[in-house]
């Protein structure tokens, strides 16, 4: 009986075991699971061989664009521009197999020429749904399994929102109930849609806040043009502060917080925001502190957020400072360290900052190691890819820059790698215009 009951024990074990879900690590919207570009994933290469990781698959015809992919349950996500309209694909996460394609709204001309090969917003996963938002606007639902269309919204025609110079480039935030999206006028600076019905649930009013939206344009550089828009290409963030959900999103003007209840405006800063409007880089909150930067002769900030006694939110700057002017790439906070590039059109190099005093910690402008690029992290190392189409494996450490790895891109188009890398369930994905390519990481 005994043996009987032990044997019996170790075969229900064992079941257990083998019925058990295999673990996954998937990157289901921007800049990853929690929005800050890192992947939990462990067991990855600490360096990489002389000619870089082994590559798993590569696929071509994805049309243009600078989407960074998203995915989930054995799919990828993207978008394109393929015969003037954005596309929405998804392919298999297996070997890149295409799935499903949904043509949607029609690409409106960009008022400048850079980025105009196509979309660059990254498709949001949400259970059995997949949400998107189009360069002119379009605000996309569809389903996973066959890519059909549940709902649109457009935030220049129902909200009323000017399509910014270099189109809309915002990835859409999926919380709790709600999807987040910013059309940047001045009674809609940003919206919450019910994320099944698509049905709007609250607009963040900005008229006399110092930050409503502009409209019209002006000359630029070129023959292009420069629109005035309240929305500018960064994505929003959400944390918890004090008992409150709030979101917080860079926006033409100022880095901004809106209540996730009901969209009031609680904050604002407009040191980090530029005077042209081109904010791009997703804000980072910690430890009830919030950063931002950008570009173009601005620079970057901390503000400490505030609970009045009233029960509203007051910021108090923390430090500014102009030596990280991030263009599109990217910051990562680690350990108290920020890492990320500095620089615009300029050129620029990768440098490390600390979080609370905004000190330079290292910087690479005067080594031609890391050119001004963009980044993801996982296992101990960060994933910094260049624009000029180096992709390297750094160490971050806050006491100096040490690399484990680099190789070249093979056949890059002329178009400068503005993509973020992404890292899901042991593979490296690079998006080049047309091509994705597909890097085995996993250690052996």
């Amino acid at each position: 009986m005994a043996r009987y009951i032990c044997c019996l024990t170790l075969l229900l074990s064992g079941a257990a075991s083998f019925a058990a879900p295999a673990v996954s690590f998937d990157w289901p919207q921007w800049q990853g699971p929690d929005r800050d570009a890192v992947q939990k994933e462990t067991g990855l290469l600490k360096t990489w061989p002389r000619q870089g990781p082994p590559l798993a698959w590569k696929i071509g015809e994805l049309g243009g664009g600078y989407s960074a992919p998203s995915i989930a349950a054995g799919r990828i996500f993207g978008m394109s521009r393929r015969d003037g309209k954005d596309v929405v694909w998804a392919l298999s996460e297996k070997d890149g197999k295409p799935l499903w394609s949904t043509p949607l709204e029609a690409a409106p001309a960009q008022g400048m020429p850079q980025g105009e090969e196509g979309p660059a917003g990254t498709p949001t996963v949400d259970g059995d749904r997949l949400y998107v938002i189009c360069s002119g606007g379009e605000i996309g639902c569809l389903s996973v399994a066959d890519g059909k269309v549940v709902w649109h919204k457009s935030m220049a025609t129902d909200f009323g929102g000017a399509v910014p110079t270099w189109n809309y480039r915002e990835s859409p935030l999926v919380d709790g109930d709600k999807v987040i999206c910013t059309p940047g006028a001045s009674d809609a600076m940003m919206v919450a849609l019910d994320k099944l019905t698509g049905k709007t649930i609250w607009k963040t009013q900005m008229a006399g806040s110092g930050s409503a939206a502009g409209s019209g344009s002006r000359p630029g550089p070129g023959g292009g043009t420069f629109r005035e828009s309240g929305a500018s290409y960064s994505s929003a963030i959400a944390f918890d502060f004090a008992g409150q959900r709030q979101y917080a999103q860079m926006t033409s003007k100022a880095l901004i917080g809106v209540a996730a209840a009901d969209g009031k405006l609680l904050w604002q800063y407009a040191k980090p925001a530029n005077s042209s409007g081109i904010n791009c880089t997703t804000p980072i909150y910690h430890d009830g502190m919030v950063f931002a930067t950008s570009a173009y002769a601005a620079g970057a900030g901390v503000v400490k957020l505030i609970k009045t006694p009233a029960g509203g939110i007051n910021v108090s700057e923390v430090w500014f400072s102009r030596k990280m002017q991030n263009h599109h790439g990217g910051v990562i906070l680690l350990d108290g360290s920020l890492y990320g590039a500095n620089g615009g059109n300029e050129g620029g190099a990768a440098l490390c900052m600390d979080f609370k005093t905004g000190d330079i910690l290292w910087n690479q402008r005067n080594d031609a190691t890391a050119a001004k690029g963009s980044m993801a992290f996982a296992d101990g190392r960060i994933y910094y890819r260049g624009e000029d189409g180096a992709m390297l494996l750094i160490d971050p450490s806050p006491r100096q820059y040490i690399e484990r790895g680099r190789f070249q891109e093979p056949d890059r188009s002329e178009a400068p790698n503005w993509t973020h890398p992404v890292i899901a369930n042991g593979k490296l994905y690079l998006r080049d215009q047309n091509v994705l390519l597909c890097y085995d990481i996993k250690a052996k």
